[in-house]
């Protein structure tokens, strides 16, 4: 049965909708304080299908991660008590508590580093808001390191363009399952070493 190969051929349909941009921006925008599914998985094959938009796909993507990322540190700073408890019901009390962790030794680095964490993003806006983090160091932190990672990507695959496409597809399966094989391993591997 297959997976990755008929979700991924679903995502390069909407990737090249007409509104695919404003499908970017809402997935960028929730990803970052309550959804779960990373804009990276849009943007890639937006940016391979529409290699001449590239930058400014990935600055649309900062942009409005940046922005859900406030909503996150707002829902953090408010209603924290409220949402923790759905957050470790969902299967991330272990990433919230480390998230934690790392806030109490990093400090404002964790949200730059946070943008290429395996650990979602939204865990860190949350509980920079329920830690008061000050909010202009938050944002610089997280446009730099968002930045850097949906630009990264913006640019390989609008450099690769069309092309990608071809030599991606016939792999999508092994890469999909290799992708939660890697994940599962980083977060055993975190519950061995705490």
């Amino acid at each position: 049965m297959k997976v990755f190969e008929p979700l991924y051929d679903r995502v390069m349909d909407w990737s090249r909708h007409r509104h695919a941009p404003r499908y970017l921006a809402a997935l960028s925008f929730a990803e970052s304080s309550f959804f779960p599914i990373p804009p990276d998985v849009m943007l890639a094959p937006m940016a391979a299908a529409r290699p001449r938009e590239g930058l400014r796909l990935a600055a649309l993507t900062t942009v409005f991660s940046v922005l859900g990322g406030l909503l996150g540190y707002v829902i953090g700073m408010l209603a924290y008590e409220l949402v923790s408890p759905w957050v470790i019901e969902a299967g991330h009390g272990e990433s919230l508590e480390l998230a934690q962790e790392w806030f109490a030794v990093w400090g404002v680095w964790v949200v730059l580093i946070a943008g290429f964490s395996p650990i979602p993003y939204k865990l860190f806006t949350i509980t920079a808001g329920a830690l008061a983090m000050p909010l202009l160091p938050f944002v610089i932190a997280s446009l730099v390191g968002r930045g850097a990672r949906f630009f990264a990507v913006g640019l390989l695959m609008a450099w690769l363009g069309p092309q990608a496409d071809r030599h991606l597809r016939p792999y999508m399966e092994r890469l999909g399952w290799l992708s939660v094989f890697l994940l599962v391993a980083i977060m055993a591997l975190m519950t061995f070493v705490d």
